[in-house]
């Protein structure tokens, strides 16, 4: 197993970790079991925003004897009341909803303590300045919660957090067909059977593309949820590519993504985590998305970079698609940000070495021009 560095946190999380909504499906002590099973594969980070008593005994009875050893994304907003889910601020339900959590966690303590479900504008403006976020800082302060992020599907809405310097990190839905697709978008609807994309549409939303390289650039760091939309794209049918993907090539993509430290999979089995952490050592023709991307019937990602790779090898061992990530981080600014110029002075060989043979344009999938692109990097951060 891979670990990444969670934005600024400074926490080690696996690469692929655990989206415990699915849990409670199954009779108690196999749930228990799976989790368990896990974690012995090296995956420690989970997110638990189900409200449901049966979700948080098992998550509960899994990591009691070992808590050091998994990071736990708790949500504070996700209540059971009369026994169902609500999304609630309202602190009559929001303070015993989260002693709840640590009671069943077995815990005194949740590593990154949620800002749960904000997805407009108005709903985090609403946030601001209220008891449900004083709660949080108090949580924060006295270190019950050591850190503190925030679950969202819209970008705009997660960019105005991130930007805030609020969160340290974000839970965020990535996959390639919600990334083509605009801010605004109800989640359930994107996630039903009728709903219907956009045949128009083309390449990453640049809303979404944004906020990635945000995240990159503030060191906010992102967790995935709904990696494979719910199942849906592993359908060629469903699939709003008119093509099917696999777990792993789902995987890849999302954690592509400029500031993705973990995308977190659902399991039913323990033969499903198995398929999941066969990413780890799949050859880059199994991981690899962007030829089916490119080829797909319906929609394209036409002269974007995906940062796929498949430019490699490079005659002069240029690394084309981190240059191509830290040009993109840094051109969208007003100045060169340091962080992103420190990053890209690192590389062992910088874009000015390019040598314009353009044979990774030929390998290119989605046509991007990478040699006017080695130029434009290397007039950009002066080497």
């Amino acid at each position: 197993m891979r670990y990444r560095t969670l934005g600024n946190t400074g926490i080690k999380v696996s690469e692929i970790g655990f989206g415990g909504e699915w849990l409670e499906r199954h009779p108690e002590d196999e749930s228990v079991e799976l989790m368990k099973y896990a974690g012995k594969k090296g995956i420690n980070i989970i997110d638990c925003w189900m409200p449901d008593p049966k979700s948080r005994d098992i998550i509960g009875k899994a990591i009691k004897d070992n808590r050091d050893k998994w990071y736990v994304q708790g949500h504070l907003g996700s209540a059971w009341v009369n026994n169902q889910y609500v999304r609630t601020r309202e602190m009559k339900d929001v303070k015993p909803a989260f002693e709840d959590l640590l009671e069943r966690l077995q815990t005194d303590y949740i590593d990154i303590g949620m800002i749960h479900y904000v997805d407009t504008p108005q709903d985090w403006s609403s946030l601001q300045g209220s008891d449900y976020m004083k709660y949080i800082r108090e949580l924060k302060e006295n270190g019950t919660i050591h850190h503190i992020g925030m679950s969202s599907h819209d970008p705009g809405t997660a960019a105005l957090a991130v930007s805030s310097g609020s969160v340290e990190m974000i839970l965020f839905s990535i996959n390639p067909a919600f990334d083509m697709l605009p801010s605004g978008q109800d989640l359930e609807e994107l996630l039903g059977d009728g709903y219907r994309y956009d045949d128009g549409l083309s390449g990453i939303n640049s809303e979404r593309a944004r906020l990635y390289m945000l995240c990159e650039e503030r060191g906010v760091g992102i967790t995935v949820m709904k990696g494979f939309a719910g199942g849906r794209l592993f359908d060629a049918i469903r699939s709003p590519f008119g093509t099917a993907l696999t777990p792993v090539q789902c995987i890849h993509y999302a954690l592509t993504r400029p500031g993705v430290s973990s995308i977190l999979c659902g399991y039913d089995t323990k033969d499903q985590v198995d398929e999941a952490l066969s990413y780890e050592d799949a050859p880059e023709d199994v991981k690899d998305y962007a030829s089916v991307l490119c080829n797909a019937p319906l929609h394209s990602y036409r002269g974007q970079c995906t940062y796929c790779g498949h430019c490699k090898p490079c005659a002069v061992n240029l690394d084309i698609a981190m240059i191509n990530k830290y040009y993109d981080l840094a051109s969208v600014q007003p100045e060169v940000p340091e962080s992103v110029k420190s990053h890209y002075m690192q590389l062992s060989k910088k874009a000015s070495e390019c040598t314009g043979c353009k044979q990774c344009e030929n390998r290119c999938p989605f046509g991007v021009p990478i040699a006017d692109r080695m130029k434009k990097a290397a007039q950009l951060f002066g080497v």
